[in-house]
Formats: C-alpha cells, structure tokens, sequence
C-alpha cells in the first residue's frame, strides 16, 4: 500500500484531505504539531483506521528526516501553515517560523529524502493571497506577487523558497494556490463557520468595513480532489491555481447564512449584521485564474456554492461539539485590529 504524508493534517484542510486518501486507499502519516488550530475531533472520524497514523510533531525539527526514510512516502502534502491573518498582524513571528523555517527543513530534508527515492513528490500548499490585491480580472501562475499581510508574505517566502530547491537542486516539488475555503472542520477564527457559531449563539454577525470586500470561495472536498490530481498528473516545478471563479463579498456571506438558518428556524431572535472596524491591510478582492488546472489536469470544482455552503451549515448544526471542543476565546476574540 502506497504511504502519504500530510502535514499540518488536524487542520481543515489537512483532515478532509486525510479523510479523501484514506478512501482512495492510501496509507496516511499525519504529522502535526498541534497548536490552537489543530483539533483531535477533525480526524476521530478515522482515527481508528488501520491505514491512518498520527504523528505529533514540529515540521521545524529534524526528526522530519527520519519519518520520512522510516515511511518512504511517495507524496508528501505540506499543509503544517499558521494562516489566519488577524493573527500575522497581531504578532507575525509564529508566521515566519513555520510557514518559511518550517518549509526550510522541509525541503533540507526532502532534498536527501528524495535522492533515494525518485518517484516521491512534494506538494507545497499555498494561497492566492500572495497576488495581493487583485481589484479587475483573475490572477493567473504568470501574476507578480504582491503580499499584502505578514501572512501572505510567510506563504509567497515558502513559495519562492520550493521553487529555487526545484531549480537548484531538482527536487520534485509542485506549488499550488488556492482561494478560500470553507467547508466542515473549519476553525471558527475565519468567516463561516464564525458566522455560523454566532447565528447558533444569537450573537450580532461582526463584518470588516462595509462589507464589500470580495473573496473566491471553493469548497474543501473540491480543492482536496484538485491535490488528489495535482500529485498524479502535476508536472515537476509548476504551480497551479485551484478556484471555483466564483466570487462573493461578505455581505453575501452573511445574507446566505441567514436566509438558510431562517429556513430551519435556527437564529433566534433576528440575528442582525454588524460592521466592525476594518483591520490594516484589508486587501479588496481576491480572484484566480484557474484555466492551468482545468485544461491540464482536467481538474474542475463539482460542489456549487448554494449546495457546498448548506452542506457546511449542517455540519456545524450536527456537530455542535466541534466548538466546545475549542477555547472559547478564540472563537470569540477579536484579533488583528492594530
């Protein structure tokens, strides 16, 4: 049985990946240092599965190179990130030391790792909030960075950092950006499932400035297939957008959410919108050109936003113990707002 390492896999995004190679029959080594974003109830779904191993564990320390000789993956899937943007403003050294030291000794260790064992790949796990601002049309591979946060700059250093070990020293390691996701397992210190929590708990819904800044919005289990792919078909030192093109401000956030937990009676008494102050550095929108996977990987998004955002909204309702497994201050603190 072929073995995949998944770092950072108590995470969102990392857990629904596990979660997709454990059903494509893979073996699956979750390497995870657990901070307050990583959370043991993403994976007791598999946790008993005999394909399926945790490991707790630093992607700064060198105990890396020795999982991954112990292991011998034939992929591995870096998604070990701090992300959340409040937080890079608020204090920006947890940012560097594991978005670029953390994917430093990655790739010093990858870089041995991989001399023996030629067929491995390495999927590096971006953002599309590298490109900055993007206020017309869609950013596509050729598109300048221009990183606007202390966390998007964390992520285009690890970017540039993976492609020079592709150019220097010809490790066999792939980029991809993505645009927000949302989708079940999210840590409530991002919008959704934020939004979500305050509905379930009758609490106002705190929206940046006016409102109007617009993001792309891609359903987990799609951006997880887009990897799926990437790692079969990817060619070596290429990166590859993954969007759904399909864009939507905060607002309509808000209002989609409402109209839904109106529908099953869920808000109380009429959760209302509030604007709280912007925090520095709010890029306007963000927008991906995503036609390089499309065409050469025959990769596509399958999950609309009216069914993916319903289907995240009855996660949440069915899985109220996700937020009492949480600090409640972290859930509820507002961060960023310098």
């Amino acid at each position: 049985m072929k073995k995949i390492i998944v770092t950072g896999g108590l995470g969102f995004i990392g857990s629904n990946l596990i979660d997709l190679l454990l059903q494509k029959k893979y073996f699956v080594i979750n390497i995870d240092k657990v901070t307050y974003s990583s959370n043991f109830y993403n994976t007791k779904e598999f946790a008993k599965n005999k394909n399926y191993k945790f490991i707790k564990c630093d992607i700064n320390n060198k105990k890396i190179n020795n999982i991954f000789n112990k292991y011998k993956p034939v992929c591995i899937f870096n998604l070990a990130a701090e992300t959340h943007v409040d937080r890079s403003i608020d204090d920006a050294k947890s940012f560097i030391y594991s978005n670029i030291l953390g994917v430093y000794n990655i790739l010093e260790c990858f870089k041995k790792y991989s001399l023996k064992n030629k067929k491995s790949k390495l999927v590096h796990i971006s953002t599309d909030e590298v490109y900055g601002d993007i206020l017309t049309g869609r950013s596509d591979e050729k598109y300048a960075y221009k990183p606007s946060s202390p966390y998007a700059a964390s992520k285009a250093s690890s970017d540039h950092l993976v492609y020079s070990y592709v150019r220097t020293h010809n490790i066999p390691a792939m980029v991809t950006n993505c645009s927000n996701n949302y989708g079940p397992k999210q840590h409530p210190e991002k919008l959704i499932p934020k939004l979500i929590y305050n509905i379930f708990n009758n609490k106002a819904l705190p929206i940046y400035g006016k409102g109007k800044n617009s993001r792309e919005w891609i359903y987990v289990k799609d951006h997880c297939e887009a990897l799926l792919k990437v790692f079969q078909n990817g060619k070596i030192g290429e990166f590859y957008n993954i969007g759904s093109n399909k864009n939507l401000n905060n607002i309509q956030i808000c209002k989609t959410l409402l109209k839904i937990s109106n529908k099953i009676n869920v808000a109380k008494n009429n959760v209302k919108i509030k604007f709280v102050k912007d925090r520095p550095g709010h890029d306007f929108r963000y927008a991906l050109n995503s036609n390089k996977i499309k065409k050469e990987l025959k990769w596509k998004p399958k999950t609309t936003f009216e069914k993916g955002i319903l289907n995240t909204f009855n996660w949440y309702l069915d899985n109220k113990k996700y937020y009492t497994s949480l600090s409640k201050k972290d859930i509820t603190k507002r961060l960023g707002n310098k």
